[in-house]
């Protein structure tokens, strides 16, 4: 399952007979100045034609005129209006995974519901909660520390999970073990792995579909190069991708330099094929499989203009705001700043949208509310902050964001993943972090 937020559509909302005339005049006058911004008409205003009663609607029009001139001639009520109506309720899934470090959605026993896979760095086993009792189940155990990533991959109707261990920072001390786990007739008894190769420092695993086959290649990224050695991490770094049941090893070049730590997969042209992002010291790249089976390489952004190694990104993730696409990085490496691009004149234009992270370490794209405008999702990993934020566009445009708190004091989040896990198709989130906890967070 691919780390993208998952979208949903707002169901739409029957004009009651006696107000449609009404709002038919109310849409002819203000829908070209909505179009401007690219919403369709909101839905709120329909709940507010609808509840004109017949005896009161020549009182109450100029009043809901004014509420509805207000909405749409600055496009900051209804921005707002969403925000208030996001409500997230917590749920503890697991305690005492030590390291807490990643999470991953996917349905392992089939039956329709997306299940919980955690990670944890000092955990030598990996379990998976089965969705929404949330009972554990362990999958592997006696596993190489540390144990740092996975993701889960369909092959033939199967499912399989590609999991990371043996991880460290420095290519020097750790081997960088990649095994493919198989599950017996019942997901629910220990799985079979597979070792099938070994890439020092390997640290983030990601399904993507690079040429529009249908059928998706696992993409592992190192964190360095095998001569990199702190603080510069000098070298170039490897990525590489798979093919299930092959499971022989394709470098994708030209290769980055220092140190990366961020990734995600997206349909950045249109075409059906996954490209890749990585953020790291040299900043957000681009990586786009061709259609003549070549990689190309391209810069976006240079991430935070500070000096090497203070320079460049340590997350990122690509959302949209309506039909405009922006990126939302974490700068630097570990860093303390949530940053937002939007692309004006053909440039990725950087904006801080808050600087007092602690330890950085996750960001991700939700449309909670389910209005085609995406909200922020970021916490930090460490003991000082246990916080996790949700950031919302205040206007149309994204020159303005907002921030609340998820959960206060409860989270510091290595990894957070979206997915519908209670199957009322709406988008909800799921942490871990170095709390040592498994959480859901239920979107009302």
């Amino acid at each position: 399952m691919k780390p993208s937020a998952r979208r949903t559509v707002s169901k739409a909302i029957p004009i009651k007979a006696n107000n449609a005339a009404l709002f038919r005049l109310m849409e002819r006058l203000y829908a070209h100045r909505y179009a401007l911004f690219g919403y369709q008409f909101p839905r709120q205003l329909v709940c507010i034609l609808n509840q004109i009663s017949d005896g009161a609607l020549l009182f109450d029009i100029p009043i809901y005129l004014f509420a509805m001139n207000r909405t749409l001639l600055g496009c900051f009520a209804f921005p707002l209006l969403a925000a208030a109506q996001i409500h997230f309720v917590e749920h503890t899934v697991a305690t005492g995974i030590a390291g807490g470090y990643h999470v991953a959605a996917a349905d392992l026993n089939h039956d329709g519901k997306p299940d919980l896979i955690a990670v944890g760095l000092n955990t030598p086993e990996l379990a998976w909660y089965e969705n929404l009792t949330w009972e554990r189940h362990l999958i592997a155990r006696n596993l190489p520390r540390m144990v740092v990533n996975c993701a889960a991959v369909e092959v033939n109707g199967q499912t399989q999970i590609v999991l990371v261990t043996a991880f460290a920072m420095q290519a020097k001390d750790v081997i960088g073990v990649i095994s493919v786990l198989t599950p017996t007739t019942d997901p629910r008894e220990l799985w079979t792995i597979q070792e099938v190769d070994r890439l020092p420092t390997a640290h983030r695993v990601r399904v993507a579909d690079i040429d529009g086959s249908g059928k998706p290649v696992v993409i592992v990224a190192p964190l360095n190069g095998a001569k990199a050695a702190p603080p510069d991490y000098r070298d170039l770094t490897p990525l590489a991708y798979y093919v299930p049941g092959e499971w022989k090893r394709h470098e994708i070049k030209p290769e980055n330099f220092g140190l990366v730590h961020g990734i995600w997969i997206t349909d950045w042209d249109g075409n059906k094929r996954d490209a890749i992002l990585t953020a790291g010291f040299e900043g957000i790249q681009l990586f786009r499989f061709t259609a003549k089976n070549e990689w190309t390489r391209t810069e976006l952004a240079r991430g935070d203009p500070s000096p090497w190694p203070k320079s460049g990104a340590g997350e990122i993730a690509v959302g949209h705001l309506g039909s405009e696409r922006f990126l939302v990085s974490i700068e630097p490496f570990h860093g303390s700043q949530v940053v937002v691009y939007r692309s004006q004149n053909g440039k990725w234009t950087r904006q801080v949208i808050d600087d007092s992270l602690v330890n950085g370490h996750t960001i991700q794209i939700i449309d909670a509310d389910g209005d085609g405008r995406d909200e922020i999702v970021a916490s930090c990993q460490g003991n000082t902050v246990r916080n996790l934020y949700l950031y919302h566009a205040d206007d149309p445009a994204g020159q303005h964001w907002s921030r609340r708190i998820i959960d206060n004091g409860g989270m510091s989040g290595a990894t957070c993943v979206v997915a519908d896990l209670n199957g009322d198709h709406r988008p909800d989130l799921a942490c871990i972090g170095s709390t040592a906890n498994l959480k859901w967070y239920e979107n009302r």
